[in-house]
């Protein structure tokens, strides 16, 4: 049938909000879909299993919306994720392995191969699915970027593909992004944008209407709907940029978890399973004030172990971790942030940056850690704490375990509890058995309850895609993804150089 770019006006418009809905939509009337992001830059990944039977890495956006889609992750869905090294550096992966890095300077003239893998990747799906809905990065309107552009109106002009830009009208100047965002394109890459989608929308539709009217005289192009906002439309995030927001609704609950907010923090979803829990509440914590008062806390993922732990030790939150577990209270470290409760963490080979680095870790567990150049990427399942369990791995470091419990991948001493797995705590007879564990070790109180993460997932994705059949114009987007983009749409001024 076609494919449907969804662009935005800027970053955290509503671009993964609405790919997603459009795929549950789309796979509700029976269509066989496909979501699609060229280039994802994200620190919050997951393993899926490629066609070669070996495991692979995409954006967790991704990764959610195939399940909305109804649909098996693959590679091809995100065939470059560039995971943040530093403010300049990133490394990359291709269809699903690791492939190098990439330096800032490359973004313009750079990533030929990155273009043509993803392009590739999109073509495949687009022969073996109805529908491609791919999603955009970033806004289209970073005309700085275009030249080397292969994500936003690069592939639209690929594939042929109309756009629709989303803006997010919680922020203000919705209409001035919108609008601008088409007149910054040029005539080619204006004529691809068929109309808009206005997020986040809270109020009385009527007070909107003269707005939306305008919009659409100005620039000749339809609006296909406003999605309002929703205090339920919480998805498993791709960046951190949401993150002083991002607690439990459990406030006040009687079990506080605190989550060192690292700087390089990576696959923070790790702990959404437990802001699930009526009787947790969740924070995130930068100062080592914030750990005093927790029942449990949570050293996540992240992408620079070693930088992140001498940011932890500058701030003196390695001190408070160490009091907090001397008093019997329990830690919880997550891939990087395990490795940081281990003995040792060396570099060798320079994976992270500087060959031959090394830093002495908490401590908490008899763990070494020896970073490689190969990355680990695999779905493995076991049992820990009497009951079945499960994740994936994304990592460099080979763990050396000399004492202790095993523990998913990891160790276990007493109340200290470190884990290679990520996702593990989605499963619920293993959060509910770790959750009584560490209540118990903090002398706190929590009653399990009957919740189910995964259930409560798929009711979010039917919600939202309930919003999306109720406040966007569904079959009018079949339409143009059938018909391509009406002939004739105005050129608006200035009009950027091709």
């Amino acid at each position: 049938m076609g494919g449907l770019l969804v662009a935005g006006t800027t970053s955290d418009a509503g671009k993964s909000v609405v790919t997603t809905g459009l795929c549950r939509a789309f796979a509700r009337r029976g269509l066989r879909v496909a979501p699609y992001k060229a280039q994802n830059m994200s620190n919050n990944s997951m393993v899926c299993v490629g066609a070669d039977g070996v495991g692979a890495e995409i954006g967790r956006a991704q990764w959610v919306q195939a399940l909305a889609a109804r649909a098996v992750p693959e590679p091809a869905m995100n065939p470059v994720l560039l995971k943040p090294g530093g403010d300049r550096r990133s490394h990359v992966v291709v269809m699903g392995q690791p492939a190098g890095t990439i330096d800032s300077k490359d973004f313009v003239g750079g990533r030929t191969h990155l273009r043509d893998a993803a392009w590739a990747a999109f073509d495949d799906l687009r022969s073996r699915y109805d529908v491609v809905v791919a999603e955009g990065a970033g806004s289209p309107a970073e005309i700085n970027l275009r030249a080397g552009d292969y994500v936003n109106m690069g592939l639209a002009r690929h594939a042929s593909l109309p756009a629709v830009v989303v803006g997010d009208i919680d922020r203000g100047g919705v209409f001035a992004a919108m609008l601008g965002t088409v007149a910054l394109l040029s005539p080619e890459d204006q004529a691809l944008v068929a109309g808009f989608v206005v997020n986040k929308f809270r109020g009385d539709l009527e007070l909107l209407r003269p707005g939306l009217s305008t919009l659409e005289t100005l620039t000749g192009r339809p609006v296909y709907g406003v999605l309002p906002w929703h205090p339920d439309l919480w998805l498993d995030s791709e960046d951190a940029l949401d993150l002083e927001g991002r607690r439990s609704a459990a406030s006040g609950a009687p079990f506080r978890v605190a989550v060192v907010r690292l700087p390089r923090i990576s696959n923070f979803t790790d702990v959404d399973a437990l802001g699930i829990e009526p009787g947790v509440d969740v924070v995130f914590a930068s100062d080592a004030r914030s750990l005093a008062d927790a029942d449990l806390v949570v050293l996540p993922g992240t992408r620079a172990t070693l930088a992140d732990l001498a940011w932890l030790r500058s701030r003196g939150l390695d001190r408070a971790v160490l009091e907090h577990a001397a008093l019997g209270r329990p830690v919880l470290g997550i891939c990087g942030g395990f490795q940081m409760l281990g003995r040792l963490v060396s570099d060798p080979a320079g994976v992270e940056g500087a060959p031959g680095a090394t830093a002495e870790g908490l401590g908490l567990l008899d763990v070494t850690t020896t970073f490689e150049p190969s990355k680990v990427l695999r779905v493995p399942s076991g049992t820990a704490l009497g009951v079945g369990a499960s994740g994936y791995e994304i990592h460099h470091g080979r763990i050396a375990v000399s004492s202790g419990e095993r523990f998913l991948g990891g160790a276990r001493s007493g109340a200290v509890f470190g884990t290679m797995w990520h996702g593990s705590l989605e499963g619920d007879a293993l959060r509910r058995a770790f959750l009584r564990e560490a209540a118990a070790a903090a002398g706190a109180a929590y009653t399990p309850s009957g919740v189910s993460f995964a259930a409560l997932r798929e009711r979010r994705l039917d919600l939202l895609g309930d919003l999306v059949e109720e406040h966007l114009d569904v079959d009018a987007l079949l339409s143009l993804m059938t018909a391509g983009v009406p002939a004739g749409l105005p050129v608006l001024a200035p009009g950027a150089a091709p």
